[in-house]
């Protein structure tokens, strides 16, 4: 079986879908139903609009169809013994064999969950391969939730695992310098500042229009040395949720970028016979892959020895974005909101969990001192 995305000829109602997930079978016709569940859960739902969106959801049902594909199991077998369903089957093996985390895992089980519950309503099955137990869940409501009482009973598909949440992972300036140094590839490296000093996801860094870039000097209405607010636009660049939000660029990096953009990118884009609009371009001249930037950060991590990701790079920016500005003496905003809308955050509580990663910054610097550890452990008083 095949996962392949539209083109613009696709239409359905009069509306285009381009990027839209398609399932095909080993004789290239839709899977059925799992087809027609995206079609339900991508073209009526208000908020599933984005192609992002779109990606993501056609890459985990096709993930758990290609699984079944390749064990020889039927999704609609929903008799077996416990433990040998093909959900449960499918939940073991991406925890035993592939070692993703329960949060990956749940995040694909309950789209398939998703798809039994409709399948189920359409009367494709009769029972459901899974059942459900009650669990209590806290209402979301202002900054101290977690310490209120009005909690309520809900039920939850009794297939997804218990998660345990792992700590947000950010690069140090040591690490960050480090991985400076090796990537001599410009488009690359361009790549890794971007994200790094402007808090943007891969997917909007890789699709940051060259448009955006100018000569910062040649700018009367900015001050040499200043951040540079960019507006960014859906509809000119890949945003989760299609939102559109404002970045600051620092004025070195515009710089750079210019540069970038004047020069390297003239090269490259000598090498495609349709000039995209993106800044970074490959090797080929071409707009860069999802697939390329994930296998970049795997091949940096393997040359400089420490796990480095895209978004290990927006979290190092909120991390030292967010402690540096509550520092400074000259900025009057407040730190928590400035950041969230850096970063397009639709909720402060999720910036808001930057907040211990200063604490324990600030920690590992103190403690880097080797007369601090020696005061407080008494180290140096020897025999």
């Amino acid at each position: 079986m095949k996962l392949l995305f539209s083109t613009q000829d696709l239409e359905i109602g009069g509306r285009t879908l381009e990027g839209f997930p398609l399932l095909l079978d080993d004789d290239c016709l839709p899977l059925q139903p799992a087809q027609n569940f995206l079609l339900h859960a991508l073209l009526d739902s208000g908020s599933a609009r984005s192609k992002l969106t779109w990606e993501a959801v056609g890459r985990r049902l096709y993930d758990y169809f290609a699984f079944l594909n390749a064990n020889g199991l039927q999704w609609d077998q929903t008799d077996a013994p416990v433990g040998t369903l093909p959900l449960s089957r499918y939940r073991d093996w991406a925890a035993g064999e592939l070692h993703l985390s329960p949060r990956t895992i749940n995040k694909r089980l309950a789209l398939v969950v998703r798809f039994y519950e409709w399948a189920c309503r359409k009367g494709h099955i009769g029972d459901l391969p899974f059942s459900y137990r009650q669990v209590r869940a806290h209402h979301k409501q202002g900054m101290l939730a977690h310490v209120k009482k009005d909690a309520q009973m809900v039920e939850r598909a009794s297939v997804l695992l218990r998660e345990y949440r792992s700590p947000i992972k950010f690069l140090t300036s040591d690490q960050v310098q480090v991985c400076r140094e090796h990537l001599p590839n410009p488009s690359h490296r361009l790549l890794f500042e971007l994200m790094l000093r402007s808090g943007l996801r891969s997917c909007e860094a890789r699709t940051f229009p060259a448009r955006y870039v100018f000569n910062p000097a040649g700018r009367k209405d900015l001050v040499a040395g200043q951040v540079i607010r960019v507006d960014l636009n859906p509809q000119e660049l890949s945003i989760k949720f299609d939102r559109p939000r404002s970045v600051d660029v620092p004025w070195r990096l515009m710089e750079d970028m210019n540069a970038y953009k004047n020069l390297e990118r003239e090269l490259r884009k000598n090498r495609c016979d349709v000039e995209p609009d993106a800044l970074v371009l490959s090797s080929f001249g071409t707009e860069m892959a999802r697939t390329s930037v994930v296998g970049l950060f795997g091949e940096l991590s393997k040359r400089v020895g420490f796990p480095v990701t895209a978004h290990m790079l927006r979290h190092t920016y909120a991390t030292f974005t967010l402690a540096a500005l509550r520092k400074s003496p000259d900025f009057r905003g407040e730190p928590l909101l400035y950041v969230r809308d850096r970063l397009g955050h639709s909720d402060v509580q999720t910036t808001a969990e930057y907040l211990h990663l200063i604490n324990q910054l600030e920690a590992q610097l103190v403690l880097a001192h080797e007369d601090f550890i020696d005061g407080v452990f008494g180290a140096g008083a020897h025999p």
